[in-house]
C-alpha cells in the first residue's frame, strides 16, 4: 500500500536524465501486468529525443509537461496480438498503472496522459511516430526525477463499498 499511496501524478521534473536501466525496469513492470487470455497486446516506445518530446503537445494538448521531462514512454496496443476483442484497452491500462507504480518505487515521478480513445490524439501520435495502422497509441507516460513533492494520498471512501448487493 505504501507505493500505491505515494503514487502521484508528477508533472514537474529536473533536467537530470533517467537511466535506461530504470526505464527498462519500468517497462518490465508494464509487461508484467495481467492481460486477457495472456495476450500481452502491448508495444512500448521510449522517447528521450528532446526535439521529439517537444513536438508531442502539438498532438496532445494535455501533455505540456513532456517539454520538461527527460523521457516518456508511449504505451501502444498491437492489434495483431489481440486474442480477446476489446480487452486490449484494459490490458494497456493495467500495464500503464504497473509502470507508474514502478516509477514511484524507483523514486522517480511520472504522469498518465491519456491518448485513446481521442481520435485526434491517436492519429497525431501515429503520424508523429510513424506507427503502422495495427499499432494504436493508448497512453503516454512522461517521467523523470521529480521537481515537485506531493504528500501521499488516501482516497478511500467506505460509502462506495456494497456488500452482496446494492
Amino acid at each position: 500500500m505504501d507505493i500505491i499511496d505515494r503514487r502521484r501524478s508528477i508533472r514537474k521534473y529536473t533536467a537530470d536524465p533517467v537511466d535506461m536501466k530504470d526505464i527498462e525496469a519500468i517497462i518490465r513492470a508494464g509487461m508484467n501486468a495481467p492481460s486477457a487470455r495472456n495476450q500481452q497486446p502491448w508495444q512500448f516506445i521510449v522517447i528521450t529525443d528532446r526535439a521529439t518530446l517537444d513536438k508531442i503537445p502539438a498532438y496532445h494538448p494535455n501533455a505540456g509537461m513532456v517539454r520538461q521531462a527527460p523521457a516518456a514512454i508511449l504505451v501502444c496496443a498491437d492489434l495483431s496480438l489481440v486474442q480477446s476483442e476489446g480487452f486490449w484497452i484494459q490490458d494497456c491500462a493495467a500495464a500503464t498503472e504497473n509502470m507508474l507504480l514502478e516509477i514511484t518505487a524507483r523514486g522517480l515521478g511520472g504522469v498518465w496522459t491519456g491518448i485513446y480513445p481521442r481520435e485526434e490524439r491517436v492519429n497525431g501520435l501515429q503520424k508523429l511516430f510513424g506507427l503502422p495502422d495495427s499499432i494504436v497509441p493508448f497512453s503516454l507516460v512522461p517521467l523523470g526525477h521529480p521537481a515537485e513533492e506531493k504528500p501521499p494520498k488516501n482516497e478511500f471512501k467506505r460509502d462506495r463499498i456494497h456488500l452482496n448487493k446494492w
